[in-house]
């Protein structure tokens, strides 16, 4: 097995994916919440760890009509939902690109194609972008505004593309597996992202789990 690094976000989310992976060549760090504490982490990751990979770890807001709680979304591409560069010096710089970064970031092909080739029996698999912020999607108001730069975007969280952007500086593959905790279009004040903790939070990140075994 190869040596690999997962990041989370939260104390729940360490606790649950520790327990899945006792070995030593699999590190399981908790970051904070943020895109700051996410690029920190990564980096000390890198620096301390030296990971043949990262991937990024936990629960995520849902959009589409497809998705549903529970589910799983494999990072295609991610971007920010909150960064705007603006096109005074640049004007080929996109929303939600950091200037002199990729307008997307993409998740490592390798990587991604062992994702895709996982067929849970009893979990829904849906690769496409994720989108980052420094924000927690609390109603659908802030929902709308996101999917209104980004409607393709199948989650929404607050960590993974700050990891991605680390891992793309330092030359380090990297993907993403979030597992949907709300649907904030179908939600009012996140009743949805509290009940997934409260009863269905167990056994989420099996499909982490599963790819990690398949590397």
């Amino acid at each position: 097995m190869k040596k690999i690094g997962i990041i989370v976000a939260m104390d729940k989310e360490l606790r649950q994916l520790q327990q899945l992976f006792p070995a030593s060549e699999v590190l399981v760090q908790k970051c904070g919440i943020g895109k700051v504490n996410a690029a920190l982490g990564a980096q000390r990751m890198i620096n301390e760890f030296h990971p043949d990979c990262i991937i990024s770890s936990g629960c995520a807001g849902g959009n589409g009509d497809d998705i549903n709680v529970q589910d799983v979304v494999i990072s295609t591409e991610l971007c920010y939902h909150d960064v705007y560069c603006g096109r005074a010096i640049d004007d080929t710089t996109v929303y939600g690109q950091v200037q002199g970064c990729p307008a997307r970031f993409t998740a490592d092909p390798v990587l991604l194609q062992k994702a895709l080739s996982l067929h849970p029996s009893d979990i829904s698999l849906h690769p496409g972008l994720i989108v980052t912020g420094d924000w927690f999607v609390d109603s659908k108001d802030k929902m709308r505004e996101i999917v209104g730069h980004f409607p393709e975007a199948k989650a929404v969280d607050m960590e993974s593309c700050a990891i991605a952007q680390t891992c793309y500086l330092n030359h380090v593959p990297f993907i993403s597996f979030r597992v949907i905790s709300d649907i904030p279009l179908r939600d009012t004040d996140a009743s949805q992202y509290h009940n997934f903790w409260d009863t269905i939070a167990d056994h989420s990140f099996q499909v982490t789990k599963t790819f990690v075994e398949s590397l």
